[in-house]
């Protein structure tokens, strides 16, 4: 057992095993490939969703500083919908990560737990660890929904850890935590002005969001057209004529193609990058070379 698959399995025992006390149950001392918690302390468990059958997985990684009693706490999301924040605690800004292409992890010098305590919720229910019964209630979910159960699982998660009331929230997130981050916002300001105990209130200050999805004009596709033009990924010709023919790619997500020359010049711009990884496109590429078949197909 090494590598995701070991943490993964790892943090599923951590909360399936029961425990009278649900935090002292949730601790975690140590992960394969990683290190001891001892300087700070890690927990990974499951939150209830109010009166629902789903439950949220989260992830709480403390502040690793000297002023952890005063440093904040940043509650962050994942985007797709439906990317587990698993990711950005293995590969982005948890304490060790893993680099794409390897099968160990390393040390983090840049993790944000170095300031903040992260906490990682995996939603909504049926992403990652998070879950719901699909038998009694459906799994379906909407962006109000979402907001409204991260809620309700971020309530529980305070009664769990009332040590962190008093402290600094920020909500954030990446890709479509652009919808997710503002949307939490709004149903947190909510219950807050609703709280008659101002003790029980949230004390959220901000939100960040990083390459956010706001608005399908000009987010997602014609954000990625627009990119991979100025950084000359495609080819001048295809952007022309795509300007031309005044291609609308907002709808394109949801099966709102535009006309049919525009989609052969989409197909065309398909086929150019389809070996580029459009999340890194400096980075390395994981997916392997091209094969045989697909350089006879590329012969004109």
């Amino acid at each position: 057992m090494k590598g995701i698959h070991g943490i993964l399995s790892v943090l599923l025992i951590n909360f399936v095993l029961a425990d009278p006390s649900p935090k002292d149950a949730d601790l975690v001392t140590e992960l394969v490939n990683m290190t001891t918690f001892d300087t700070y302390k890690m927990y990974s468990g499951m939150l209830p969703v109010g009166n629902t059958t789903k439950e949220l997985h989260y992830v709480l990684v403390e502040s690793a500083s000297e002023n952890n009693a005063t440093d904040p706490l940043i509650l962050w999301f994942n985007g797709g919908p439906g990317c587990l924040s698993m990711l950005a605690f293995m590969q982005e800004h948890g304490p060790w990560v893993m680099d794409s292409g390897e099968e160990t992890f390393h040390k983090n010098n840049y993790s944000w737990n170095t300031n903040a305590s992260m906490l990682y919720i995996e939603m909504p229910a049926g992403v990652g660890y998070s879950w719901c019964n699909s038998s009694v209630e459906s799994c379906d979910y909407t962006d109000v929904t979402s907001a409204d159960q991260n809620l309700l699982a971020l309530i529980a998660w305070f009664d769990r850890f009332p040590e962190y009331k008093p402290k600094d929230l920020f909500i954030s997130g990446e890709s479509y935590s652009g919808i997710y981050v503002p949307n939490l916002l709004k149903v947190v300001d909510t219950y807050n002005k609703n709280l008659t105990n101002t003790s029980e209130k949230i004390n959220v200050k901000g939100m960040m969001v990083g390459n956010g999805v706001t608005n399908w004009t000009y987010d997602t596709m014609p954000a990625t057209i627009d990119m991979a033009y100025w950084h000359s990924i495609m080819s001048e010709e295809i952007h022309d004529k795509m300007t031309e023919e005044q291609c609308d790619w907002s709808g394109i997500a949801f099966g709102n193609n535009p006309s049919d020359s525009c989609m052969n010049y989409f197909d065309e711009f398909q086929t150019a990058i389809q070996y580029i990884n459009i999340y890194n496109i400096y980075g390395k590429c994981y997916g392997g070379a091209p094969s045989e078949d697909d350089k006879e197909d590329e012969e004109p």
